[in-house]
């Protein structure tokens, strides 16, 4: 029986510039999955224009969708549902995954079936072309809930959470993507942590472009709520599920 990861990709109508370049890294992962193991991609409008949906091939692997505007984290949540994947990996449209970043994180999960997901580091892309290595990448290994509280507090949070490969269950077990304007991609790594540990891998798993048209560029980003109170209610969040008790799986 075919064992499947579902690459989940969120784009708005205006933000589909590199998509096809996403399409293509994701393409190539195909061929380089463990034997038994396929992809489905999830590319989900955040928004009902149906443009940048438009752009996409019809391959049987590719599963499109649309609901209303509510943001990156509403938009992976509502294509979730539509993940066939017992592991589930984040993508921006923005983005490329590196060769071999898909089977890796498989690796690390069959590996290490005690983690509920891994992360891999990652490699800014700038708009001159060159390449950067995150400031704060963590060494190869387990990621704890107080590793990434601590930094995350600091405001040094090590990691890339458009680089999240997460179990399904657990992903849905910990509500997936809260329904917050921003830092909703920290948020699903830190309810992840929070009632299991995680695996980090340092050979670089993606590529995360900076430009001027990325949404974190523009200048309304910071119009979209109080980065203190984002802060607060992602760690208010995750304190209380932690304090539950409970423990994936």
């Amino acid at each position: 029986m075919t064992r499947i990861i579902s690459v989940v990709t969120p784009v708005y109508d205006g933000g589909q510039q590199y998509l096809r370049e996403a399409f293509e890294s994701v393409q190539a992962e195909r061929d380089s999955l463990p034997d038994g193991w396929d992809l489905q991609w999830l590319v989900q409008e955040d928004g009902t224009t149906g443009r940048p949906l438009a752009l996409l091939p019809e391959e049987p692997w590719i599963s499109t969708g649309m609901a209303s505007k509510g943001g990156a984290g509403v938009a992976r949540t509502m294509a979730l549902p539509r993940a066939t994947g017992e592991l589930v990996r984040t993508l921006d449209a923005d983005d490329v995954i590196l060769p071999g970043g898909l089977a890796r994180d498989i690796a690390a999960l069959e590996d290490h079936p005690e983690v509920g997901w891994c992360i891999s580091a990652g490699l800014d892309l700038l708009p001159d072309g060159s390449t950067v290595a995150g400031p704060y990448d963590p060494p190869e290994g387990p990621l704890t809930y107080e590793t990434l509280l601590t930094a995350y507090d600091d405001d040094l949070f090590p990691v890339l959470g458009t680089h999240l490969t997460a179990r399904k269950q657990l992903l849905l077990a910990v509500g997936a993507w809260p329904a917050i304007p921003a830092w909703e991609a920290i948020a699903a790594v830190m309810l992840c942590a929070a009632v299991s540990d995680g695996w980090m891998i340092s050979t670089p798993g993606g590529v995360y472009r900076k430009h001027p048209g990325q949404t974190t560029s523009q200048s309304t980003y910071a119009e979209v709520a109080d980065p203190d109170q984002l802060r607060g209610i992602v760690r208010a969040q995750v304190e209380a599920l932690r304090g539950t008790g409970w423990r994936w799986p």
